[in-house]
């Protein structure tokens, strides 16, 4: 019998994959990676239904802490946005939980490894490119997508076959995680509609407006409203709580697919929304102008590369680095103001905070320099404007 790690969501396609692979006369492993997005619960009940599906083992792979400390700890670093929108979830953890899963087949000596993607997405990709350089000559099985299969057809399957579950009565589909949840499917099909609140997993259960603090030292988050995180993890789980509640950190994303053709996708991640633009606000006031400048470009080519399945380009730990390097006076807090659907940023206090400077406030007085040095300085910077136009009148606005 040939072994066979499926990577098990416990979703229609990955369950579909397990019984047919395990009818097949493959000993079936389904393994889990969780990178934050699955309860205890949910687990349980995953570990339940492999089971009845026909595999011979199931497995949980832990790999919160690991996804944190390889990826969003940069994403924060980087305010890393898909189109200045979408905090990259789904993208970058679907990377290590190939990569988890990838490790565990190594690990028992698997055959082969099977996943349930389809041949239209995005996440086809992750999981094969992670597969072939994590597990090389390790066989890559796709049911659903080599055999294009429809959600009746595999339903069908499972019903023929003892397992019924509800997944045709879902009008969306949902990948939760620890950097938010994506939505798809419904009205986001017709580009002229939006999702309606019934999509929506979390709603407004607080209306008073309140005030939210995030320290960071070095970039990273230290405390949440005065009260100290160790586990980086946990902070993000607490300010998800907080903003969750105000239904904070709803939108959609239209994007380039890696395949070519666009996507859309709706999500609500408040936690990521929050932080990162605490930390964007909180970088405003410790950085200089080219620190921000050049670290928003390779940001977004991390973020790009992320997206796009290139987590192992040689190139991804030289950016981090360059990351890091710029984290080294961002320290403080951050302030923001929370109220439904929505928040503001208000100020940060920092011993880093270069609006602090003796030289002079901004629009008030200054104190480095004379009214003659202001004067000359001017003078000297419109110089190549006055060289061109001297020879070029006419072309004066």
């Amino acid at each position: 019998m040939k072994k066979v790690v499926v990577a098990f969501s416990g979703g229609l396609d990955t369950s579909y994959t397990v019984m047919k692979l395990a009818n097949d006369g493959y000993e079936v492993y389904a393994a889990c990676a969780n990178t934050g997005g699955f309860s205890p619960e949910q687990l349980k009940k995953n570990e339940e239904n492999a089971y009845k599906l026909g595999a011979k083992q199931y497995v949980t792979l832990d790999v919160t802490q690991e996804y944190y400390d390889k990826s969003l700890k940069y994403m924060i670093f980087g305010n890393v946005l898909r189109n200045n929108c979408y905090p990259i979830s789904v993208s970058s953890e679907r990377i290590f939980q190939a990569i988890a899963i990838a490790r565990f087949a190594k690990q028992i000596g698997a055959d082969a490894i099977a996943h349930g993607s389809t041949g239209a997405g995005n996440d086809q990709i992750r999981f094969d490119m992670t597969f072939l350089v994590m597990a090389p000559g390790v066989e890559i099985i796709t049911l659903t997508r080599d055999n294009a299969l429809s959600r009746q057809e595999e339903v069908d399957y499972l019903d023929a076959h003892g397992f019924t579950a509800d997944f045709n009565k879902l009008k969306y589909s949902y990948n939760v995680g620890i950097w938010g949840t994506s939505i798809c499917g419904g009205e986001l099909l017709d580009s002229t509609q939006g999702l309606p609140e019934e999509a929506y997993l979390k709603h407004v259960t607080r209306n008073e407006e309140t005030t939210l603090k995030i320290t960071f030292e070095k970039g990273e988050i230290v405390a949440v409203d005065g009260k100290k995180f160790d586990d980086k993890v946990k902070a993000i789980q607490r300010i998800e709580e907080i903003g969750a509640a105000y239904g904070i950190g709803r939108d959609c994303n239209v994007g380039d697919t890696i395949i070519g053709i666009k996507g859309r996708v709706g999500f609500e991640a408040a936690a990521p929304k929050l932080i990162i633009e605490a930390h964007r606000l909180l970088e405003k006031y410790t950085l200089s102008k080219w620190q921000q400048y050049w670290k928003d470009q390779v940001a977004n080519w991390y973020g790009m590369f992320l997206h796009e399945s290139q987590y192992l380009e040689p190139v991804m730990p030289d950016i981090e680095a360059m990351l890091v390097s710029s984290q080294r006076n961002v320290n403080g807090t951050a302030i923001l103001k929370l109220r439904p659907l929505g928040f503001e940023t208000v100020g940060v206090d920092s011993v880093d905070d270069l609006l602090k400077s003796k030289l002079g406030e901004y629009g008030e007085m200054q104190h480095g320099w004379t009214a003659d040095d202001a004067k000359g300085f001017i003078k000297v910077l419109s110089t190549p404007l006055r060289v061109y136009y001297g020879i070029h009148p006419d072309e004066k606005r």
